[in-house]
């Protein structure tokens, strides 16, 4: 008789067989996973070695949207090179103390990253420049000046408006300088032009006042930052050079694409016709895709040809306006001053005239020129930096803006910094002895 067959061993060894299988798998993948992180661990140490650091040196603020994070401290090498040091008030400056000291002369500069000054040495910023030069002015004997830097990267007025009525005060200063970067500063004012949604605004009603509009509050973007999460990826930054290696080339590829953004698509060749021509009836005339394609620092020359540009050019005359009399009512002087873009201070008058003709427009100094107008209706002392530094530039055959192989565009450089403190002093000197 024959007996059933047996098939308990072919079992076991299709179910030993998918064990296998997935120890493989996991064997596998368990070598993937520490081999990736070995290869990230001699990347982090090899970073670590090769002194690289790009840490994040702003943290979320309520007011403002963002500030400078107090006692933070590394390199920055996106555009030119130094050893960044933030105080404990979140300065990018030395530590000055909250209560004037006696016989002390105090000026409070508020400004974006002109005046922060990342890109050089903080002993030879704009702001340790006008110092130095302002112990030199004779109607300064006798006084201990100081100069205290509350410049923040992508700031516009209204930041700064923010940061005057909120935090200048506890240091007692003498002068409120507020310098104006007009390629950004303007459009910074309005949402649409700014494109940003994670900080304040100030609207104008048709009375002239203004509202500060923080919904930036509610924004789900701005609420992921302070969340968890949002602590949890700052840890990640602070801790990994990786991380900060990754953020950085982010970072690069997004200001490349706005470089590229805010540049002509080309300059056009004499006696060639634009989209933007002039013409005696329209000075300008520009299109919808012009003025998309000059990008929207460019537009800043020509004259507001929509509503967002006319409701930024509102918006910043009249923080300027309330600036003043916020400093006035405080028993401080107000000083405007506006400062200088790459293209307007480039040696070569061609080059300027070209650049003029690529964006149908006829002045380069026209955001310097309206707001210098508005200062003096409302007998607001200003200072026109743009000219000076041209002829500067002219004379010496010398560009004050950029590093390396963007001399010519973007911040300005140690001899920028250098001629633009000196002239500032002069003018604020001369002031003093009238």
């Amino acid at each position: 008789m024959n007996s059933a067959p047996d098939f308990s061993i072919d079992n076991g060894e299709k179910i030993d067989h998918k064990q296998a299988k997935r120890r493989m798998r996991r064997a596998r993948l368990l070598l993937l996973l520490s081999t990736l992180l070995l290869c990230l661990f001699v990347i982090e140490v090899g970073l670590r070695i090769a002194g690289f650091s790009y840490p994040e040196f702003y943290i979320v603020d309520n007011a403002r949207g963002y500030v400078l994070r107090p006692g933070v401290a590394g390199w920055y090498r996106k555009e030119g090179e130094a050893y960044v040091r933030i105080n404990s008030d979140g300065l990018r400056d030395r530590e000055h103390s909250r209560t004037k000291p006696a016989g002390t002369f105090r000026i409070a500069v508020l400004g974006d990253s002109y005046i922060e000054a990342l890109q050089v040495p903080f002993e030879k910023s704009f702001c340790a420049v006008l110092e130095s030069k302002l112990r030199e002015c004779p109607s300064g004997a006798g006084d201990k000046i100081e100069v205290i830097n509350f410049g923040v990267s992508g700031y516009g007025t209204a930041q700064e408006f923010i940061t005057l009525r909120d935090h200048v005060w506890q240091y007692s200063p003498d002068i409120v300088l507020l310098a104006l970067t007009t390629n950004n500063d303007i459009s910074d004012n309005v949402r649409e032009l700014k494109g940003v949604n994670q900080i304040p605004y100030f609207l104008v009603l048709r009375d002239g006042t203004l509202v500060e509009d923080q919904s930036f509050l509610n924004v789900k973007s701005f609420r992921l930052r302070q969340s968890f999460i949002g602590s949890l990826g700052r840890w990640f930054r602070d801790h990994l050079r990786i991380v900060q290696g990754i953020d950085l080339a982010i970072r690069n590829y997004k200001v490349a694409r706005a470089v590229r953004q805010a540049t002509p698509a080309a300059t056009p060749s004499p006696g060639a016709s634009t989209a933007a021509s002039p013409s005696p009836e329209n000075p300008i005339a520009p299109s919808t895709a012009a003025l998309a394609d000059i990008g929207i620092d460019n537009q800043i020359y020509r004259e507001p040809s929509n509503q967002s540009w006319n409701e930024a050019w509102r918006t910043t005359e009249g923080l300027i306006k309330t600036m003043d009399q916020e400093v006035r009512s405080h028993g401080a002087q107000f000083v405007v001053v506006t400062l200088s873009n790459g293209i307007q201070v480039t040696p070569d008058a061609q080059t300027r005239a070209a650049f003029l003709r690529a964006i149908g427009a006829r002045d380069i100094f026209y955001p310097d020129t309206r707001i210098r107008e508005f200062c003096q209706r409302e007998n607001i002392p200003v200072v026109t930096l743009a000219p000076l530094l041209q002829k500067f530039a002219e004379t010496n055959h010398a560009f004050l803006h950029g590093f390396g192989e963007n001399l010519g565009n973007g911040h300005w450089n140690l001899q920028g910094h250098q001629v633009a403190g000196e002239m500032v002093a002069s003018e604020i000197c001369a002031m003093s002895a009238r």
